[in-house]
């Protein structure tokens, strides 16, 4: 037979508890933790369970027809009102009774107008700004093209004053001129030329040359051909006489050429 275990033994008396560092106070923390949700969500539950208990009652009262215990509708009863009818001795009041708008939230008379204001001018605030920023991209646009334009014409104008100049020189040439009218009559030879008579010359006339703009030249340089060559450079024609050339050449000017 086992023998019985002796309760006033060591393996009793001294038995350890868990004491490891921190244990105790972590269980209370999770549990107060633990039952302050429990508050929250038990608060969460009753605020909203009264809420719609409100809102309920509110709507029953609504869709409910005052009786003859209300003292207000037992009144106009006296004075002759029935169920339906409109107000008014002529009849002319409302028939349904004022909509009544609930305000649920904490703020003020008034705050929800306020704030649909302030939304109002906020939208208007943004669309002004964004007509502003598309007038400011349609005037950058525009003078954009207005610029590329103008390089253009001026590009243009450069190409048809030295094609003037190559055919000035070349019909001068055939007809034995050796120095041209005035200096920029002729395209600019690429080397310089190492006398200084030349190049003096050549200086005084690229100042005068620099008065005048590249249109100026263009109409100088057209007119010069027209009626020493009997030459149009857009026709790319030399005409037999002055008469041909009136007749069968428009005018002395790009745009007529287009």
């Amino acid at each position: 037979m086992a023998e019985e275990e002796d309760y006033m033994s060591d393996s009793f008396i001294n038995v350890q508890e868990d004491i490891r560092p921190g244990l105790p106070m972590l269980r209370q923390i999770r549990e107060a933790r633990r039952k302050e949700k429990q508050q929250e969500a038990n608060l969460k539950n009753r605020q909203k369970s009264l809420k719609e208990e409100e809102q309920e009652r509110r709507t029953l009262g609504l869709k409910s027809a005052l009786g003859c215990e209300n003292k207000g509708f037992a009144l106009l009863q006296k004075m002759g009102y029935k169920s339906g009818q409109a107000l008014g001795k002529s009849g002319d009041g409302i028939v349904e009774p004022i909509p009544l708008h609930v305000k649920t939230g904490k703020s003020g008379i008034g705050h929800e107008a306020l704030l649909k204001r302030k939304a109002e001018e906020k939208l208007e605030h943004y669309r002004r700004k964004i007509h502003m920023k598309n007038q400011a991209e349609e005037k950058a646009e525009e003078q954009f093209r207005k610029r590329l334009k103008n390089k253009q014409d001026e590009m243009k104008l450069e190409g048809d004053l030295k094609r003037s100049q190559r055919a000035c020189q070349q019909l001068d040439s055939q007809k034995n001129i050796e120095v041209p009218r005035e200096a920029w009559y002729w395209l600019r030879p690429e080397e310089e030329t190492d006398e200084e008579e030349e190049e003096e010359e050549q200086d005084e006339d690229e100042y005068r040359s620099e008065d005048l703009s590249v249109l100026e030249k263009l109409q100088i340089l057209t007119s010069y051909l027209r009626e020493e060559h009997l030459y149009c450079i857009w026709c790319g024609t030399a005409y037999e006489d002055k008469e041909d050339l009136s007749t069968n050449c428009p005018e002395p000017t790009s745009a007529d050429h287009d």
